[in-house]
């Protein structure tokens, strides 16, 4: 990508080691992620990857390694730290407030209040409108308890939570994991349109179609350790599985 050459990386991770017990979870990785990139993290389970972006969301602290953001060398403790940085988790679970309405949701312990500290639910709800209008125009259970939303729907609200809240790099732990196929476009579209206002996005996946569909690089791990990193778009679904399961490069399969 010849675009990147010029860029300076949002983040960049590198030689990132993380032991739990003398057990090395993260065997010295280098990852990065540039403006309006989504990067899907793959593996099987234990190969590594949720550890190593616990390391970027402040949840983990890395034995080794260094974090660079936007060029400059950073020092991430805790998930307040990474936030100061811009840098945003959705987790599977996306921790919403079932009860909550999405404005609610979208203020959760960050309300708007009014000159006398009520909360100010109507200013809420219009700066709601206004960032879910920008991410997903057709949303409009506004009032509804996000208990009633659907997975798609919430999935916009979690976005939208981070999004407001100025992420330059978004964190989406499996985004797409028990959608049907409606929901999964609608997650499509909500990353294209984060995407093109230059928001990065790490996507950890298990699933090897989403990652083709959704990302324009795949970093691949096994045991720890960093299989490689390629353009999604130069590679085949089968080069894919070969690194998740055999950990060999597609570049090995031409030298064998």
């Amino acid at each position: 990508m010849t675009a990147q050459a010029q860029q300076v990386p949002l983040v960049e991770m590198r030689d990132i080691s993380v032991a739990f017990g003398g057990v090395r979870a993260v065997d010295g990785v280098t990852v990065d992620l540039f403006p309006g990139e989504v990067v899907g993290l793959l593996g099987h389970n234990g190969a590594g990857k949720t550890t190593l972006i616990k390391v970027l969301s402040g949840a983990y602290q890395a034995d080794e390694g260094e974090i660079f953001i936007n060029g400059e060398k950073v020092n991430i403790s805790n998930p307040r730290d990474a936030r100061a940085y811009n840098i945003e988790t959705i987790y599977q679970t996306l921790a919403l407030a079932d009860n909550l309405d999405a404005a609610s949701n979208l203020f959760l312990g960050r309300e708007i209040v009014t000159s006398v500290g009520l909360v100010d639910d109507g200013a809420m709800e219009a700066e709601a409108r206004k960032i879910m209008a920008r991410l997903n125009p057709n949303f409009e259970k506004f009032s509804a308890p996000v208990s009633a939303l659907s997975g798609g729907q919430r999935q916009s609200v979690a976005i939208a939570r981070a999004v407001y809240f100025n992420a330059r790099i978004l964190i989406m732990d499996e985004p797409t994991a028990a959608l049907g196929p409606h929901e999964t476009q609608m997650v499509s579209e909500l990353i294209q349109q984060l995407k093109s206002e230059g928001i990065g996005i790490f996507l950890i996946s298990h699933d090897i179609h989403e990652v083709m569909d959704l990302c324009d690089r795949a970093s691949v791990m096994k045991n720890g350790k960093l299989v490689g990193t390629v353009d999604v778009a130069e590679v085949t679904d089968d080069d894919l599985l070969g690194m998740i399961i055999l950990g060999k490069h597609p570049q090995d399969k031409a030298k064998s």
